[in-house]
């Protein structure tokens, strides 16, 4: 009994809510949401993703104003403003990396504007072999040397990104400050954000570690003399 009084009680609400105009606006707000909701489960891209997420907020707070729902309209006000921050933010930064990128094609000189500055004095360590992976560089004044290649940074050069990409993300080198430099930097989280909202930035950072390592793969390979006794190469025209 009490369940059929339960449903009873639950029939004579929908037939109130669906004679009254009102209620018809707040069921229709919360199919949307919920729908925004669904399709936001599927969509991979973060942009994309904070929009459907508004759009969800917006519904929600229709429902809860009209139906009303106080918890539910609380909690969607609260999310409406921080998910609106999180999509302009990322849109403010996608725009910022496309007009660096009209101005110049260099990665290094698309990062500047995000980086931080600091001086280092001789014998400064940048970082140590072994060491995690958290954060890429360019060196804008000074010389550093890669310890134990013979390699030297030179300034406008960028580096510390391979290991981003290693399985370990572990730093391969030590980096020591043979000359007092002007280091920048940028932390993991806004390189990732950069990296997959801006497909040509991702893409020339990709080609720019596809060749150092090609470059390093050349160095590391021996040079072969030929062989004494080997016939000589034909005479071409």
């Amino acid at each position: 009994m009490a369940l059929e009084g339960f449903v009873a009680a639950r029939i004579v609400e929908l037939q109130a809510m669906l004679a009254d105009p009102v209620q018809w606006v707040a069921l229709a707000a919360a199919l949307v949401a919920g729908a925004l909701v669904i399709v936001s489960a599927v969509v991979k891209t973060i942009v994309p993703l904070r929009w459907l997420a508004v759009g969800g907020n917006l519904g929600f707070v229709v429902y809860g104003f009209a139906h009303p729902a106080p918890m539910v309209l609380l909690l969607h006000l609260a999310l409406l403003p921080i998910n609106l921050w999180r999509v302009l933010e990322m849109q403010r930064l996608t725009r910022r990396v496309q007009r660096a990128e009209a101005g110049a094609g260099a990665p290094q000189v698309w990062l500047q504007r995000y980086m931080k500055r600091r001086r280092l004095r001789v014998g400064a360590v940048v970082f140590r072999q072994g060491d995690p992976a958290d954060r890429l560089y360019v060196l804008a004044e000074g010389r550093l040397e890669v310890e134990g290649t013979g390699r030297f940074v030179v300034p406008g050069e960028m580096f510390g990104e391979i290991a981003f990409f290693a399985p370990d993300r572990r730093r391969t080198h030590t980096l020591r400050c043979v000359q007092e430099a002007t280091l920048l930097s940028i932390d993991e989280a806004t390189f990732r954000q950069l990296f997959f909202q801006n497909p040509a930035f991702g893409f020339a950072i990709v080609r720019l570690v596809v060749a150092r390592l090609s470059a390093d793969a050349r160095h590391a390979q021996p040079i072969v003399p030929p062989a004494a006794n080997a016939p000589p190469e034909p005479h071409r025209p």
